[in-house]
């Protein structure tokens, strides 16, 4: 078993253009599989460098067995996705096949815009399309339109409108996959939120007039028949819970970056609940009866939920709810029940029967807005769920935490598990014939096994450290000089140490920051104090984000937490990871306020403080993807070389010399720069 995961390993690597011998990437192979064929979970720290999508992905191939990869971020996905199975599939000469699956709604819905072209009722932020104040122009695809099928001209259109008209074009053109990721340009949330559906709205592929053409459906399909099934980790817990037949019986299941796993499924077991969700299933509703009262009581129930939600803005909803509180609540509840059977009365009138083939896309007779019994479908689904989700807040337990955050769209209540350890185990490690784990992370936090729910006995673990000279390769600079990050003088401070920075580097910057707010300042500043090309996460989707950052050698991109992982940009493109600040969790949120709460007085040690070292290693990752890799780590927050506790956070990062001149990573760049040309120069 071990020759032949080692010949294959060595094939697959020997037709990298950049291939290297790599022993901790053997090590992490041969680990990897003698769990799978001992059917013994393992937990494995792998180093930066390491190789550890080649490390799980070949033993796994070469013992034929079938895998889903589950990745923390979509940037990882889409890099598996594109780069590292097709160079396998070339590279091995083993037969297999692979897909990659998303959630419902990073695909665009052909029926929403169908729907949206001529004859649908469903879109919600509909008048939001055309310009304020303007007339809906003549032919425009208007609520009064609809019946006659027009298609839409540009005139009246407002810029969400023109963004809308973009991607229903690209839906009905494209032949790709109809990911979101797939797109040339970035699409506002708005925008991309009118040409798609989630998991509580869709009625499913044999209920939908579009079901045969879905876009999701078959990407369900093609992962379905795959050996290789590449998903992100939030789509696969809540497959745990809701779409049992989602992933079909696998083998052994990856979760790469495992470090993230913890945080991810507490989001995925949990829900959340706004005013918004009230509004757009009313308007739903609404569109679909003869008598709009039931969905218009829905709708009004949205600022009557910000206004209880909004009380508890950044704290625990309290337990048990003020008497004001629980009657308004209860007074939501009996709306949301009567909506309900208005409805399925309205269905019936309707003789609305479930749609099979294309049967769903004619009217319903009696219908008052020409609705199919797909419309009448998706209303049920949504209503169902914000149904569900409401009691789920509303009885929230002693296990979970419910509290409120504070939006830009309103307040977001959110009910979540204290604890995800059990509820994993239940429902994956202790299942009958479940699958094997592999947990892998370049930094792996303590107690992660017990926090993920791992029973004592049936996992080993590993550290097979890293490949890579760091006390050669990288420097960590820590400026001393700058403010405390909590200081008001920092801002300013730490821009002007980006660009002095950026400068010595002479551009080739990964900026990576721990809040929108502070990304957005920064680049700003940034680029208007050098020459060099500054990208921001907001530009374009990530895949070509990430390649045209690679592609131009000079550019700097500046991006939040969804780049601290899972970027990969060997060469000289990238010379300097500059990080903004330690990235602690907030220390208000509630659910982590509970988590400390039980903790006790070690709470900053074991909760806060491996958090916080995990990721900060993650990002430092970014820079040395291969043994030529040379550059520099600036830390720009100061209490990495002066709290006390500094040395845990360093203790988790690669072994790299560290200074706090500025003069000292001058020069180390200035020799990066020198031996880079050298390399590149042509031979005399």
């Amino acid at each position: 078993m071990t020759d032949a995961v080692t010949a294959a390993l060595r094939k697959a690597t020997g037709a990298l253009s950049d291939a290297e011998d790599r022993p901790s990437q053997r090590e992490m192979a041969e680990a990897v599989a003698a769990a799978i064929t001992g059917r013994r979970h393992l937990i494995v720290q792998a180093g930066t460098g390491t190789g550890k999508s080649l490390a799980y992905m070949v033993p796994a191939l070469a013992l034929g067995v079938r895998v889903v990869v589950s990745t923390a971020t979509k940037a990882l996905q889409d890099q598996l996705a594109t780069r590292d199975l097709p160079a396998l599939v070339e590279s091995l000469g083993v037969p297999f096949e692979f897909a990659v699956l998303k959630g419902r709604s990073n695909y665009v819905c052909r029926q929403r815009v169908r729907e949206l072209r001529g004859g649908g009722d469903q879109l919600s932020l509909e008048p939001a399309l055309f310009d304020s104040g303007a007339a809906a122009p003549a032919g425009a695809a208007t609520p009064a339109a609809h019946a006659a099928g027009s298609a839409w001209s540009d005139a009246g259109l407002g810029a969400l409108g023109r963004e809308v008209k973009r991607l229903a074009a690209w839906a009905e053109d494209t032949a790709t996959s109809g990911d979101r990721a797939e797109l040339e340009f970035e699409p506002s949330d708005l925008a991309w939120s009118q040409v798609s559906v989630t998991y509580r709205d869709c009625p499913g592929a044999g209920r939908c007039p579009s079901g045969g053409d879905c876009f999701a459906e078959k990407a369900r399909e093609a992962a379905s028949l795959a050996d290789v099934v590449v998903v992100n980790t939030h789509l696969y817990v809540t497959s745990l819970v809701s779409e049992g037949d989602l992933l079909s019986d696998h083998d052994v299941v990856v979760f790469d970056e495992a470090h993230e796993l913890e945080d991810i499924a507490t989001a995925s077991f949990g829900v959340e609940l706004s005013g918004g969700r009230f509004a757009s299933v009313g308007r739903m509703c609404r569109a679909l009866l003869d008598d709009p009262a039931a969905a218009l009581a829905v709708e009004d129930c949205a600022g009557i939920f910000a206004d209880v939600a909004g009380d508890w803005s950044g704290r625990a909803i309290p337990r048990p709810l003020e008497a004001g509180a629980a009657d308004r609540m209860t007074m939501i509840r009996e709306r949301l029940a009567h909506l309900g059977a208005e409805l399925r009365r309205g269905a019936r009138s309707a003789n609305v029967e479930p749609a099979s083939g294309g049967a769903g896309d004619q009217p319903a007779s009696g219908s008052p807005h020409g609705a199919s019994s797909a419309r009448f479908s998706r209303a049920e689904q949504a209503l169902g769920h914000l149904q569900g989700d409401f009691e789920t807040l509303l009885g929230a337990s002693s296990d979970d935490v419910a509290w409120v955050e504070d939006t830009p769209y309103g307040p977001l209540a959110r009910v979540a598990p204290l604890d995800v350890g059990a509820r994993l185990n239940e429902l994956l490690w202790s299942k009958p014939n479940a699958p094997t784990a592999i947990l892998t992370s370049a930094t792996v936090p303590p107690r992660m096994a017990e926090r993920v729910g791992l029973g004592e006995g049936t996992f080993d673990q590993r550290d097979v450290g890293s490949p890579f000279a760091y006390d050669e390769q990288a420097l960590l600079y820590c400026p001393l000089h700058l403010p405390d990050p909590r200081d008001p003088a920092f801002e300013g401070a730490m821009h002007d140490e980006l660009v002095a920075l950026i400068e010595a580097a002479r551009g080739r910057t990964l900026a990576l920051f721990t809040s929108w707010r502070a990304m957005r300042l920064a680049a700003a500043e940034v680029a208007r104090r050098v020459e060099w090309e500054v990208l921001t996460q907001s530009d374009l989707p990530k895949p070509a984000l990430v390649a045209r950052f690679a592609a131009r050698e000079t550019s700097c991109l500046f991006a939040t937490m969804g780049f601290w992982q899972g970027v990969d940009v060997p060469g000289s493109s990238l010379s300097l990871v500059t990080i903004d600040r330690i990235p602690f969790s907030r220390p208000d949120d509630p659910l982590l306020l509970a988590r400390r709460a039980k903790a006790g007085p070690r709470a900053f040690e074991l909760i806060d403080l491996p958090k916080a070292a995990a990721m900060l290693a993650q990002g430092t990752g970014r820079l040395i993807r291969s043994r030529s890799d040379r550059g520099v780590v600036a830390v720009l927050d100061t209490r990495l070389g002066r709290a006390r506790y500094r040395w845990a956070l360093i203790g988790a990062l690669p072994p790299m010399r560290r200074t706090k001149y500025l003069a000292e990573v001058e020069a180390f760049l200035a020799g990066t720069r020198n031996a880079a040309e050298a390399k590149s120069a042509p031979a005399q």
